[in-house]
């Protein structure tokens, strides 16, 4: 009998590619072929994101897509959409399938026949039953895997919908990331990311168990020393959660490498206030600073909203020049969206979409001027680059382990290796050019 194919397509964070991996390889194990999404299928799943306007229209694009290739495929969404407004994707002409945040890992389950549905079957929990925890982590698809190694959130911030979308905040054991971070390591894969929903809360069990069994700091020391990782990267990490002695350990650690994303969302301290964060920006200078002491080289970047209910043109110039005159090195600038269900959807001082825009067209200036900055800055050093796989237009790219992305000529033998390199010049593309060791010393 012939294998029945499916194909994956992931839109959002880091944390959904590492869920569609573990998905995709429940599938392999059903016995069924893993094929690209441009390609024939008998089912494609599409897991969503509900974190931007824009997620939800390209939904119905993505579908679009997978009928074009084969109109009588089987179609199921999964992920974060899925969870928050089942009905409208179920609505969507295609598809027969909508699982909420429990019922995902289970995907298999819910498939009988793979015909065609005359409107899509909706199998989602409430979002109180998301109690338990599926550990993930994606390989395969890239040079690094992420590691989930925590989900959900007990945050009230008050624009975020992940709670609804996700449940409570609950984390892997210790054992389970570790178990997992070695199974990378045997695939020959150099960097894992660390990946969550909110990863400095790691420690806390399952059931709404609030005690941590383990904290943060228990969790890097432990990956430190798992063999055959060459390196370790935190993903976005809260400010008030991101403490002196994780800091001062990734300084001194085998494998971390000095590298933080830390969403500060806003510069000023009222609009702070506004959208239930837990620290003041005096908070995030002094993360800043701290991070900078220990590690001239880090790169820092940060997450920004423009255009927060209430966000007057002074508030909006208090955190441009706030994020100008911090030592950061880029920005990942999120224009605000109203979400249902959301305190901040039912606040006054709505700021218009033209004057959103104009907010987030000034600071994705300001990113591109502090990433330059941070690239010249960096220029004439000596860093150890990890090469990816592909080969964009006779490059190879790669990253430093302080995130500075570089290019070389091709060369397919540099595909996932580490190489010891200096950044020698910025390009016209923003990348930067780089000399090998070997190069060296033969110039020498």
């Amino acid at each position: 009998m012939e294998r029945k194919k499916v194909a994956f397509y992931t839109l959002g964070c880091k944390l959904n590619f590492s869920e569609t991996s573990t998905i995709a390889r429940n599938f392999t194990e059903e016995g069924f072929d893993r094929v690209d999404f441009s390609e024939k299928a008998d089912i494609y799943v599409i897991n969503t994101c509900s974190v931007t306007e824009n997620a939800d229209k390209r939904f119905k694009t993505i579908v679009k897509q997978a009928q074009k290739v084969n109109e009588n495929a089987f179609v199921a969404a999964i992920g974060c959409y899925a969870q928050l407004k089942p009905e409208e994707l179920a609505d969507v002409n295609g598809v027969d399938l909508v699982l909420g945040a429990t019922e995902k890992f289970k995907i298999t389950d819910y498939l009988n026949d793979l015909s065609k549905n005359d409107f899509g079957e909706v199998h989602s929990c409430e979002i109180e039953d998301a109690d338990f925890y599926v550990g993930s982590y994606s390989i395969g698809d890239r040079t690094r895997a992420f590691l989930k190694v925590q989900d959900g959130c007990d945050y009230k911030c008050t624009y975020c919908t992940i709670p609804l979308a996700r449940g409570i905040s609950r984390s892997d054991t210790l054992e389970s990331v570790l178990k997992n971070a070695k199974e990378i390591s045997e695939q020959g894969i150099k960097e894992i990311v660390l990946t969550g929903v909110n990863i400095g809360d790691y420690g806390k069990g399952e059931f709404g168990n609030k005690r941590h069994e383990h904290t943060f700091y228990e969790l890097v020391t432990a990956l430190d020393e798992v063999e055959g990782i060459e390196r370790l990267r935190i993903s976005s990490i809260e400010p008030n959660l991101l403490k002196n002695e994780t800091i001062d350990f990734v300084s001194k650690s085998r494998t971390f490498v000095p590298h933080f994303h830390i969403p500060l969302q806003s510069g000023s301290n009222h609009i702070l206030g506004l959208m239930r964060r837990r620290y003041k920006k005096e908070l995030y200078v002094d993360r800043v600073s701290q991070i900078k002491e220990v590690m001239p080289h880090a790169c820092i970047g940060v997450d920004v909203i423009v255009g927060f209910p209430g966000e007057t043109e002074e508030h909006f110039l208090e955190t441009y020049n706030f994020l100008n005159e911090l030592d950061i090195s880029y920005l990942h600038v999120f224009t605000y969206s109203e979400r249902d269900n959301t305190v901040a959807a039912e606040m006054d001082g709505v700021v218009s979409n033209k004057v959103r825009a104009k907010r987030s067209k000034m600071l994705r200036g300001l990113s591109v001027k502090k990433r330059r900055a941070f690239y010249e800055n960096q220029i004439g050093t000596t860093r150890t680059v990890l090469f990816e796989s592909e080969n964009k237009e006779g490059y190879i790219h790669g990253f430093t382990e302080n995130y500075v992305k570089v290019k070389a000529p091709w060369n397919p033998g540099l595909v996932n290796t580490l190489q010891e390199i200096t950044l020698t010049k910025i390009d016209e593309d923003g990348m930067v050019r780089i000399a090998f060791a070997e190069e060296q010393v033969a110039v020498n």
